[in-house]
């Protein structure tokens, strides 16, 4: 029997790989929004096509030690979609850290459902869970890594590829491939946190140039392990890195941020605030981007983190960022639980036989 696949950050892909999977999110996407419009008798569902059905009959386990909206409602839609069911496992309904270890949780909870999807702290408790699963294991959430948010973030910007190359003229027509995405410039502005960490393993893979800004603080800097990976991808080459967030965001295409204030580091509230001041994402201190310049933030948001002129402006693609959860997700759960074929590489056999 082939190994069990996992999939802990974006960079255990290669490029293609990683686009292989937005693309095939654009497809979930287009095949099942007619499913989930309202139904007329003008549009008979015989001329819908059925998206995927590779979890027919599956279970897939959310084991969330952190709360959650994006990831809880997309995965359990999307496991709907492929014709699955999600069981949710909150912190307070099963004995993880309890009376039962992640080694002893992890083949239980394997041996009833077909994928696990966590949501955890520290990094390493997904790694003892991939380590001892019989089923794939897919990181929605760790203290280093969130590969589901870049992969949405990646989608959304392919989508709005004419935002950024006026020759494109508008949004990808309904069953159509997704529209190629020139090179950008993407800034980011705050923390060191895990949604950057998987946008420095992706994006220069990608043709993109990635720019920084953080505290000088040791706190707020990249730590060692991710930047092993990124240096071993040589991404580091695609990436300049400082303390001025004005520096950060010249020439951007893209200017994204995320929360300063973590789950668990409430603590550390007030003197993070001070910490960041000049950092909130405002058009004044996006002077010196490009004049179309485009927002993401990976949600919740918080007033300091960027003002209400940027977030709900028509610089801003958060909701459709949000939007894309559900679908790279679905992909996700598709390929990794459904064919244990994340890396393409039963598609690539079968197209050589």
């Amino acid at each position: 029997m082939s190994p069990v696949p996992h999939l802990m950050t974006l960079a255990d892909l290669t490029a293609p790989q990683i686009m292989r999977l937005v693309n095939h999110a654009h497809y979930l996407k287009q095949v099942s929004l007619p499913w989930l419009a309202p139904q007329s008798s003008s549009k008979k569902s015989s001329r819908l096509r059925m998206p995927s059905q590779s979890l027919f009959s599956k279970s897939i386990a959310l084991l969330f030690s952190k709360r959650s909206t994006r990831t809880r409602v997309s995965a359990e839609t999307a496991a709907v979609l492929l014709g699955g069911r999600a069981l949710f496992l909150g912190r307070e309904d099963i004995q993880l850290g309890v009376n039962e270890t992640p080694r002893d949780t992890a083949r239980v909870i394997g041996g009833m459902c077909q994928g696990i999807f966590a949501r955890v702290g520290a990094h390493e408790e997904i790694e003892e869970l991939a380590r001892h699963s019989p089923v794939p294991v897919l990181n929605a959430l760790s203290s280093l890594w969130h590969p589901t948010q870049t992969l949405a973030d990646v989608l959304t910007l392919h989508e709005h590829a004419h935002l950024f190359e006026p020759a494109l003229n508008e949004a990808p027509a309904a069953n159509k491939p997704l529209p190629p995405l020139r090179p950008l410039t993407i800034a980011y502005v705050g923390d060191s946190t895990n949604v950057l960490h998987d946008m420095l393993v992706t994006y220069p893979r990608l043709g993109h140039n990635v720019r920084v800004a953080s505290p000088s603080s040791p706190l707020y800097q990249c730590p060692k392990p991710v930047w092993d990976r990124v240096t071993q991808l040589g991404c580091d080459k695609g990436i300049w890195w400082g303390n001025d967030p004005k520096e950060a965001v010249k020439g951007a295409d893209v200017v994204v941020t995320d929360t300063w204030i973590s789950m668990g580091q409430e603590a550390e509230k007030a003197q993070r605030l001070r910490d960041f001041d000049g950092y909130q994402v405002t058009e004044a201190l996006c002077r010196e981007a490009k004049p179309d310049w485009k927002f993401l933030h990976c949600l919740p948001r918080k007033p300091e983190e960027v003002d209400d002129e940027v977030f709900y402006g028509p610089r801003s693609l958060v909701f459709p960022e949000a939007d894309n959860r559900k679908w790279t997700i679905m992909a996700a759960f598709d390929l990794l639980f459904g064919k244990w074929d994340l890396a393409g590489e039963k598609t690539l056999k079968i197209a050589k036989e």
